[in-house]
């Protein structure tokens, strides 16, 4: 598997910035938006498991086995495009963006995201592309499990209700039909799902800042999350630059 994605020049004062939290608390939204801000590398793990399901879905594999999974799994090329700040996510030469998104496909994400043959070909190329820093991912486990040591993390989260509505307009606005008190109720499901995974549960960090978002438009929460970023980078390196 790989993935190929436009990269900044990193400095060693940038850092690895986790944004873990349920479906539909805006962690891809934010994620795109901080690292335009900031001059960041987007790393949309989000999408990465979505395109592995719609690999997995297509090719009839059973979850069950694992080496065929492993097997796909390194044959797949998964990359993103930026046009105009618009992003979009290929597998191989075709633009999957829209096809990843729709319901189906969220809860079988969440059945592929829990194995771990899955996980392991996905983290060891998470930590790749991060070495050098300078990196936003979203993700459920980014903070605890794939990045333990990052420098800032940020747990979004919202009432289900508010989350639910949420996607229900994403779905329409992509074309897809929905009907809100179903979505509430599949968003519901997969945070069950997401936080009772025997691998990589849905989990707060414990230094995670956790954000509620459900009475917060995204340009607040966003506005927040740079404060918080801009604190933590005058705490670290402030402090060094003038000798302390």
């Amino acid at each position: 598997m790989s993935y190929m994605k436009e990269k900044n020049i990193h400095t060693p004062e940038k850092f690895i910035i986790a944004i873990d939290g349920p479906s539909g608390a805006g962690k891809s939204t934010l994620s795109r938006l901080l690292a335009e801000r900031l001059s960041y590398t987007n790393i949309n793990t989000g999408a990465m498991f979505r395109t592995v399901a719609l690999a997995i879905d297509r090719a009839g594999l059973s979850l069950d086995d694992n080496e065929a999974i492993e097997k796909l799994c390194h044959q797949l090329h998964i990359h993103f495009k930026n046009d105009g700040g618009q992003e979009t996510v290929w597998l191989g030469d075709e633009d999957v963006s829209e096809l990843i998104r729709g319901s189906e496909m969220s809860m079988l994400t969440s059945q592929i995201s829990a194995l771990p043959v899955v996980r392991k070909s996905l983290l060891d190329l998470q930590r790749e592309m991060a070495e050098h820093g300078g990196v936003v991912l979203e993700g459920r486990d980014i903070g605890s499990v794939v990045f333990p040591d990052a420098q800032v993390k940020f747990f979004l989260c919202a009432s289900d209700e508010a989350r639910g509505l949420r996607r229900h307009e994403e779905l329409l606005s992509n074309g897809f039909d929905s009907d809100l008190e179903q979505t509430i109720a599949e968003v519901r499901q997969r945070d069950d799902a997401d936080s009772s995974r025997e691998h990589a549960p849905l989990v707060r960090a414990e230094d995670a800042i956790t954000i509620d978002s459900t009475n917060m438009n995204i340009e607040q929460v966003l506005e927040k999350m740079i404060s918080v970023v801009e604190h933590r980078h005058d705490e670290l390196f402030m402090g060094k630059a003038s000798g302390e």
